[in-house]
């Protein structure tokens, strides 16, 4: 259950492919090898109302969090985290240059035992993929 959010500001929508950049976490999610495929979310969320540093409206954001299930040690967090943040910065790098962009990342941990969960996307997935 690794669910990847970014929230970003709005001018962010003129800069870059959104779509485009869920994929590639996607993407870079199940390249660490560390999240089961079924549990892979990725979804961004946009702010329309923001103020960042001096107040300049070129200023833009994007802040990406991973919530996942504890039971993963910390050099496998931290290993999953460099990789997807590494596939960020190489996504952004090219708009960062020509842009005022502020990119931040955190993953953290659920208690499962306060995180019921159900879903049937497992039943759905085409044979021979790993769940």
């Amino acid at each position: 259950m690794p669910h990847l959010s970014i929230d970003y500001s709005a001018n962010m929508e003129d800069r870059i492919d959104m779509p485009a950049l869920c994929d590639t976490l996607r993407n870079a999610m199940i390249e660490t090898g560390v999240f089961p495929l079924a549990g892979i979310r990725v979804r961004a969320f946009r702010a329309d109302h923001v103020s960042i540093a001096d107040g300049n409206p070129d200023h833009g954001y994007i802040d990406i969090s991973v919530r996942l299930r504890a039971g993963r040690d910390l050099e496998t967090r931290k290993r999953a985290s460099a990789q997807i943040f590494a596939a960020a910065k190489t996504f952004l790098t090219p708009t960062m240059q020509t842009h005022s962009i502020a990119l931040s990342f955190e993953m953290r941990d659920i208690d499962a035992e306060l995180s019921p969960k159900t879903g049937s996307i497992r039943d759905h997935l085409k044979k021979g993929t790993s769940q």
